[in-house]
């Protein structure tokens, strides 16, 4: 799938069985699947359209998701990319609102299966994905914004070190209502001399 010039884009990045890929025509059933099997784990974080979440989650709906991602990354403002363990997807990465220039900085989100969690698949790709960013991706800052609530995801930038700066009040309208978030952010100045956030989260493992 190529999408022009980019800077970074794209890319398939990968660290034993995790492999970080842009998505294909051809996920739409995976993706399906893998999102109804986790709606219990995943509606509460997630801002999303109203309606049924078999319909919003079905190989249909994944025909509007494929296009969404592919124009975005097309015009340079994210870098989606799906999340596999062992050929298998298994769930999603996302570096969006990339801006460039003066600011150069992106926002992560992520999710996973359940059925995966807690084997240090996301941990893994997130690195994966922060490395790329600040190097081919000619990025210097990432952020992540989660809900004080979701102690899973926070976990995962907890882990790998990244700094928690700020509490957004009412940051964003998700479950139905304005939800507050706590704001993670890392630079690439604080990796540079630990050779990157994949050695740092293989130390942390070790």
């Amino acid at each position: 799938m190529m999408l022009g010039s980019t800077p970074g884009w794209p890319a398939v990045l990968a660290d034993g069985p995790v492999v970080l890929r842009p998505y294909k025509r051809s996920d739409g059933r995976s993706w399906s699947e893998v999102r109804i099997a986790n709606q219990e784990w995943l509606a509460p974080w997630e801002s999303a359209p109203p309606g049924p979440w078999s319909e919003m989650n079905s190989t249909r709906a994944y025909s509007y998701v494929y296009q969404d991602m592919r124009r975005s990354a097309r015009k340079g403002e994210s870098m989606p990319f799906a999340v596999c363990l062992d050929d298998q997807l298994v769930g999603h990465l996302n570096l969006g609102n990339i801006v460039r220039r003066a600011f150069s900085s992106a926002y992560a989100g992520y999710w996973v299966d359940h059925r995966v969690a807690g084997r240090g698949v996301i941990p893994t790709a997130l690195a994966l994905a922060v490395d790329h960013a600040f190097g081919p991706g000619g990025l210097h800052r990432i952020e992540v914004n989660i809900r004080p609530e979701n102690r899973p995801s926070r976990r995962v930038v907890e882990k790998l070190g990244f700094r928690e700066e700020a509490y957004h009040q009412r940051y964003m309208h998700i479950d139905g209502n304005w939800r507050d978030h706590l704001g993670y952010a890392l630079t690439s100045e604080e990796i540079a001399a630990e050779g990157g956030l994949l050695a740092r989260w293989r130390r942390v493992r070790a």
